[in-house]
């Protein structure tokens, strides 16, 4: 038996740091619509957990009950051909004792009509609680994907982190269904792997030729592949649905107010949309270039604060 009665519903759970609460709003924004205020989110948008780096899980729901009786009512009619564990997802709004959650863990697994196994299941299924209303569904347990980035061959002092390129990356392409994107100022390729890791049709230039080699050392690492040129983004020719621009701020890439204008306006060409990354305020500059900002956010690493701002 497949899902039943609760279709297309999923909950997701939420964990970050408090530096971090703007860029994951911002995040949740661009990949449901909406934002929430707790560390849960319910939408009728499936999206892989593993994209965020702030999801921790999804329930694809099966069954609701406004209490945990009515809910092993319905879970009793449940039954699946692959073998089951039942995991109780800790939600934060109601404190279960240790116990108490491997006890209604075994008692929902008693009323499925299957096959348990606790070593090696086919199929992971969730029971949660959520401010008094019970939930059952199938489990989905994100990967922290962008950790494993961490480990690549070359790295640059000033590049995003993993971590909030792969943010800035689900910001800029919520759905990566046709979607042909581009980092201009690719720098170390950080933004690029993250993409690259979630299916995503970019590609990267730079016009800082000795970088180069680095970055696409460091997406083979990975396995993946993509077109990175030595080009300066104001000659870029082609068009792309999506541009992500880290502008260079760093001693080694002072730019002009000038060049700050003509890099913005050759995006706005080449872009339908344009999500940037800035440690200076820009908002006048991105306006003179023919942009009006749809959504923004703060991201930190370190000393470092940046502005993240989705143009259009």
């Amino acid at each position: 038996m497949e899902r039943v009665g609760e279709l297309d519903t999923y909950i997701y759970t939420y964990a970050s740091y408090e530096d971090e609460l703007s860029l994951r709003a911002l995040e949740m924004r661009s990949l449901f619509g909406f934002e929430s205020q707790t560390s849960i989110l319910e939408s009728t948008i499936k999206v892989d957990p593993s994209r965020s780096p702030f999801m921790k899980e999804r329930v694809g729901v099966i069954f609701k009950g406004e209490s945990f009786q009515e809910l092993l009512e319905k879970v009793s009619a449940f039954q699946t051909d692959e073998t089951f564990k039942v995991l109780y997802v800790k939600t934060g709004s109601v404190e279960e004792t240790f116990e108490r959650r491997r006890a209604i863990e075994r008692e929902v697994g008693l009323n499925i009509k299957g096959v348990g196994d606790l070593r090696q299941p086919q199929r992971l299924l969730a029971v949660m609680n959520i401010d008094g209303r019970w939930i059952f569904g199938d489990y989905v347990k994100s990967e922290s994907v962008w950790f494993h980035h961490q480990q690549k061959p070359h790295h640059y002092s000033t590049a995003l982190s993993t971590r909030v390129a792969r943010a800035v990356v689900n910001i800029a392409i919520p759905n990566p269904t046709g979607i042909k994107a581009i980092d201009p100022c690719c720098g170390i390729g950080t933004v690029l792997v993250e993409a690259l890791s979630m299916g995503i049709d970019m590609v990267g230039s730079d016009n800082n030729p000795i970088i180069l080699a680095g970055t696409r050392e460091n997406i083979a690492h990975f396995g993946y592949t993509t077109e990175v040129k030595y080009v300066d983004m104001r000659a870029i020719t082609n068009h792309y649905d999506v541009a992500i621009i880290d502008l260079p701020y760093n001693l080694c890439s002072v730019i002009s107010p000038e060049e700050q204008l003509e890099m913005l306006q050759s995006a706005r060409r080449f872009a339908d949309k344009v999500v940037v990354v800035t440690v200076e305020p820009i908002d006048e500059v991105l306006i003179k270039a023919g942009f009006e900002i749809a959504d923004r956010a703060v991201a930190k690493k370190g000393v470092f604060t940046r502005e993240v701002i989705v143009c259009r």
